[in-house]
């Protein structure tokens, strides 16, 4: 076995998206190499409806595939052909643009007004980018749970592990998506496929993945203070990507640390991107805006 050391680990930007969404951008619309087949992560995390009640009105896309995860509150969403549905705390939604969508996506916070979510992007490759437009809407109760002997708990979305299998199927870069809880104190070693990309999105306690044969705190002022508390590499808002391997290991904090680990299988194919709109060259790109300009953009009824 080999451990996939940190290559690089990266805090979220603020964003605003939509009509007003005040969201926190973990990676998108910058380099895709590193992350392929993976092309943005959007964590909308807020207690404030104003902060994300105008929700994001409709818009087009192309060429991707949008993986929406809730964690509490609800999002509404529907489209130019006809599908229409609400997402609640636990459920995903993996839509295929594919050739062209219309859509819109409108959040809604829980009763005590939290809404909280994120959105992936995957990327198409070209023998896949104008294929039909189809939804895969999960409720919580049909992702399935799995739970270690020392209180780890992993969510399957999508892929296998530990004998679990996720209910998202047919996805075009096979991913694997998990939502991962370690409990306080806890080291665990968490098997990752070796020709795979991979990254973990921490969005509650701390820990560190760093490869050191302890991977404890990162200690930043402990020579001055030895009895000062550890100070973790990662916590809520860090992205972390990894290099090459085929596990990773993660030593939970204080309060342990729950976070996203996502793969995939690299495309390696041109990227041309203009909004939520993803080609292989910039002439299928102006191609997509005179559809949308002339009103053929959607090909699949």
């Amino acid at each position: 076995m080999s451990l996939r050391p940190v290559k690089q680990v990266i805090q979220t930007q603020p964003t605003i998206e939509g009509a007003g969404v005040k969201l926190q951008r973990a990676f998108g619309f910058g380099k895709t190499k590193e992350f392929d087949p993976f092309l943005l992560l959007d964590d909308f995390r807020n207690d404030n409806p104003r902060d994300y009640l105008a929700g994001f009105p409709w818009h087009p896309h192309r060429g991707i595939e949008t993986i929406t995860y809730v964690l509490a509150g609800s999002v509404e969403h529907g489209d130019s052909l006809g599908n229409k549905g609400k997402m609640t705390a636990g459920d995903v939604q993996w839509m295929t643009a594919g050739s062209g969508i219309l859509h819109q996506e409108m959040p809604k916070g829980d009763m005590q007004g939290r809404m909280h979510g994120f959105q992936l992007w995957a990327n198409l490759p070209s023998a896949l980018k104008m294929t039909d437009p189809r939804y895969q809407d999960i409720p919580s109760t049909a992702i399935p749970e799995v739970a270690d002997d020392d209180g780890t708990r992993v969510r399957v979305i999508c892929g296998e592990f530990w004998g679990k299998k996720g209910p998202v199927e047919g996805v075009a870069a096979d991913p694997n998506y998990l939502d991962i809880s370690v409990p306080r104190g806890q080291r665990k070693r968490l098997k990752v496929e070796t020709t795979r990309n991979a990254f973990a999105y921490v969005f509650a306690g701390s820990g560190t993945f760093r490869d050191s044969s302890e991977p404890r705190a990162v200690l930043t002022e402990q020579v001055a203070k030895p009895d000062a508390p550890p100070v973790y590499d990662v916590k809520n808002h860090s992205l972390v990507l990894f290099d090459r391997g085929d596990e990773i290991t993660v030593q939970a904090g204080e309060e342990g640390i729950r976070f996203l680990l996502v793969s995939g299988k690299p495309i390696e194919e041109p990227v041309a991107w203009y909004g939520p709109i993803v080609m292989n060259t910039q002439a299928q790109l102006r191609q997509a805006m005179t559809e949308l300009n002339d009103g053929t953009f959607i090909k699949h009824r």
